[in-house]
């Protein structure tokens, strides 16, 4: 069995992939697991300044593997705590071992504890889960036809791989329980209208690398305490989010990645950062 996602790290920029196209890169247990162990070893990776996450093959993510409604299925009568008793791999799932997350949505919460950016490059098919992995990069890069949907809605479930925190920050809360109430298929090109995706590229894939070779040149202190100031957004008090901005400017002014950023333009020379 291939491995389920691959990850290569050239230039500052790791190349994420999830890797069974034969499947569609439909999610499995090996593949929760996969996604998982990817985010938190580019966690510990000093060279890794941007992450590019995509699928190989006909589409980013079909979503879950349907074997595993099938397991559900079997496992219906008695709900989640008998299904989990029923079958081992749905058990793993729902484990937290001590997160704020379980393995299926620590897939995907993963690429948001990431402290550089990452960006989801989507084609074809992103459903359910798939479209839940993607929703939790930074930015979206979509082809116009690719394919959306928050396809809970067909089996009787809702968005629970961190979808129902992400969803209503992008979209609004009317537009998130319009897709989790329908399930509704949405193109590439609805996506980036309704903030559901980011830009529109014919290659996904190109796009988002060219970002990620443009934000290489970018301060890695100025991306990543971008990132984290931006998710505490509305989280907290906004005299803490007013206080934290200006604590993190003050300290990231003078510093030596805001001094090479500032020589290197005026020197009209790529800059070389810490």
């Amino acid at each position: 069995m291939s491995e389920r996602v691959s990850t290569t790290v050239r230039d500052g920029i790791a190349d994420v992939r999830l890797n069974r196209p034969d499947k569609l890169n439909a999610i499995d247990i090996a593949m929760f697991h996969a996604l998982a162990d990817a985010g938190e070893a580019l966690k510990g990776d000093p060279a890794v300044r941007v992450v590019v996450l995509s699928g190989e093959g006909r589409g980013f993510c079909a979503g879950l593997d349907f074997g595993s409604f099938q397991a559900m299925a079997s496992g219906a009568e008695g709900g989640r705590e008998q299904q989990s008793e029923r079958d081992p791999s749905s058990a793993a799932i729902m484990a937290t071992d001590g997160r704020v997350t379980h393995l299926g949505q620590q897939a995907c919460w993963v690429w948001q504890e990431l402290e550089v950016p990452v960006l989801a490059a989507v084609h074809g098919p992103a459903l359910g889960g798939g479209l839940q992995i993607a929703l939790a990069a930074d930015l979206r890069i979509v082809a116009p036809d690719a394919k959306l949907s928050v396809l809970e809605a067909r089996w009787g479930l809702i968005p629970d791989m961190t979808g129902t925190v992400m969803l209503p920050k992008l979209v609004g809360l009317d537009v998130a329980k319009d897709l989790t109430f329908t399930g509704r298929m949405v193109s590439g090109e609805e996506a980036v209208r309704i903030g559901l995706a980011t830009r529109l590229a014919d290659d996904p894939r190109a796009a988002a690398m060219e970002l990620a070779a443009e934000l290489v040149g970018r301060s890695p202190d100025a991306l990543c305490e971008g990132k984290r100031l931006l998710n505490l957004s509305g989280t907290r008090p906004v005299e803490e989010q007013l206080l934290d901005e200006r604590t993190t400017m003050g300290v990231l002014i003078g510093s030596p990645n805001q001094i090479e950023a500032t020589t290197a333009f005026f020197e009209k020379r790529p800059p070389s950062y810490r």
